[in-house]
């Protein structure tokens, strides 16, 4: 089992790879890494912020996705319908964009400090992009 840490603003999270059911989109993603970005809040989504990747290229397809991600449960869209992202949910979501409702990659699970998520969510929200970097832990 692989285990990631998250800083996000102020916050430090622990989260699992979810390597049995998405296999590739982990793999991809650890070739990423570290990863760094902006975290910026969702508009279409509900209780969620997310890391825009514009057109980058993953070449992923879906693979353990779902519309529905519970608060700490990070997906990866691949892009196609809309642009790249990695969102981040804290609370209630319902993942979507302009063009409609979308299916993410669930990758990754937030397993250490999943208290702070509404912070975080609440801190984007009110202040703006927060740095965010994903390494390994």
């Amino acid at each position: 089992m692989t285990t990631l840490r998250i800083e996000a603003g102020p916050f430090e999270f622990s989260a699992r790879m979810e390597e049995e059911s998405a296999p590739e989109t982990c793999a991809a993603f650890q070739r990423l890494l570290p990863f760094e970005s902006k975290l910026i809040h969702v508009r279409w989504s509900g209780e969620s912020c997310w890391v825009p990747m514009g057109d980058f290229e993953t070449n992923l397809e879906f693979e353990n996705h779902t519309s529905h991600p519970a608060p700490g449960q990070i997906l990866w869209y691949p892009g196609g319908y809309s642009e790249t992202e990695i969102l981040f949910p804290y609370g209630g979501c319902r993942f979507a964009s302009i063009v409609g409702q979308l299916a993410g990659n669930h990758f990754l699970t937030v397993e250490g400090g999943g208290e702070q998520l509404k912070e975080l969510g609440r801190l984007t929200l009110w202040e703006g992009a927060q740095p965010i970097r994903f390494f390994p832990g």
